[in-house]
């Protein structure tokens, strides 16, 4: 059975500030998608929140970049933005940046990962969410699960994984992407996703093309042409058989590691596993968060979910996370905590440099 695996997520209002999201704008959510459902246009779908973030996690049989589902997803988000203007939450609608759907949401806003699936006799998923970070914030994690064997031995001692795997890479400030084959490419893999502000895994496959993992790439910043919010992406990964085993897929997140984002979008911070009802960033308005949902597909219907990061087994990583934000707040408005300027581009910094270049003088030998 084929099946389309759809996530699609935005802000369309903070509870309080950009905390948490209300309970309505979800109850919103949740009946304009059982219309959809009830209609046929989806087989099943579930409705969840990362932080300030709505999202929106459905199945169907349209395909990817579907017309359909996406002005569904559309309406459903500026339904919910009436919501968010009438309780007057903070920056309601922010991630909307367009005023009227054009037949997909790519570039409009909101954060995007699809994929088309044959559906397995045993089709486990894991669908990680963000929140308070950047599009690039899945890099690390998933090099880690499909091509490094510290992380995931199956790359080492399972036979239908020792071929390893393919990684599309998206410049996202050139618009072009690029395909690298693991483990042969794996030097020239890095010295990309190295650098996860300007280029971002989209995707990953079997040597033989079948999809393993997908991503959000969309960058808010360069669509709205200036500062509306961090990009808040997520991420569809596959599991067990030919892919890594959930497992694999969660062990990354046992080491957190430094992801832009955070305060103002403008500083560098931990990522914190946390379940969903703990993606409530409010120290700093952080430190970044994510969660991970594990459903099991059966024709369609979403069994489930699991809340994966609920399990006590990563209470280190968020001690940790907190021992790192306290190091990285420890620098205040300096570098590495403030991200380098040349990422300081869609933030009051070319307003102040404008207004101050008359008063720089050329140095004299």
């Amino acid at each position: 059975m084929k099946v389309t695996l759809s996530v699609i997520k935005a802000d369309i209002g903070g509870f309080v500030g950009h905390s948490d999201s209300h309970p309505q704008c979800l109850a919103r959510a949740e009946k304009h998608l059982a219309e959809a459902k009830k209609k046929g246009m989806l087989i099943d779908y579930h409705i969840t929140k990362c932080g300030d973030d709505l999202q929106l996690i459905m199945t169907h049989q349209k395909g990817i970049n579907n017309k359909v589902i996406h002005e569904m997803a559309w309406d459903t988000f500026v339904s919910c933005t009436e919501v968010a203007k009438e309780l007057k939450l903070y920056g309601a609608g922010q991630d909307l940046l367009c005023d009227a759907f054009s037949g997909n949401v790519k570039g409009m806003g909101p954060g995007v990962a699809e994929m088309e699936i044959d559906e397995r006799p045993s089709e486990p998923i894991i669908i990680f969410m963000a929140d308070k970070t950047s599009s690039g914030a899945w890099n690390l994690p998933l090099y880690k699960m499909f091509a490094d064997p510290f992380n995931t031995i199956g790359l080492v001692i399972a036979e239908n994984m020792h071929d390893g795997f393919s990684f599309e890479v998206h410049d996202v400030k050139e618009s072009k992407g690029i395909t690298f084959n693991t483990p042969e490419e794996i030097y020239d893999l890095l010295v990309f996703i190295g650098a996860p502000s300007r280029f971002a895994i989209k995707s990953v496959s079997t040597r033989k093309g079948e999809i393993a993992a997908v991503s959000s790439t969309q960058k808010l910043a360069l669509l709205a042409g200036r500062y509306v919010g961090k990009d808040d992406p997520v991420c569809i990964v596959r599991a067990q058989g030919a892919f890594p085993a959930v497992g694999e897929i969660l062990e990354p997140f046992t080491q957190p590691y430094l992801v832009e984002g955070w305060m103002r979008g403008s500083h560098n911070g931990p990522i914190m596993p946390v379940s969903v009802e703990d993606s409530t960033p409010t120290r700093f308005d952080g430190p970044p968060r994510v969660t991970a949902l594990g459903f099991q597909l059966s024709n369609g219907m979403l069994i489930g979910p699991r809340d994966m990061f609920k399990d006590k087994s990563f209470d280190n990583a968020r001690q940790k996370s907190l021992d790192m934000a306290d190091m990285m707040r420890s620098h205040g408005p300096f570098e590495p905590h403030r991200l380098p300027l040349e990422e300081m581009e869609y933030t009051t910094m070319p307003q102040v440099s404008k207004k101050l270049a008359g008063r720089f003088k050329p140095l004299k030998d």
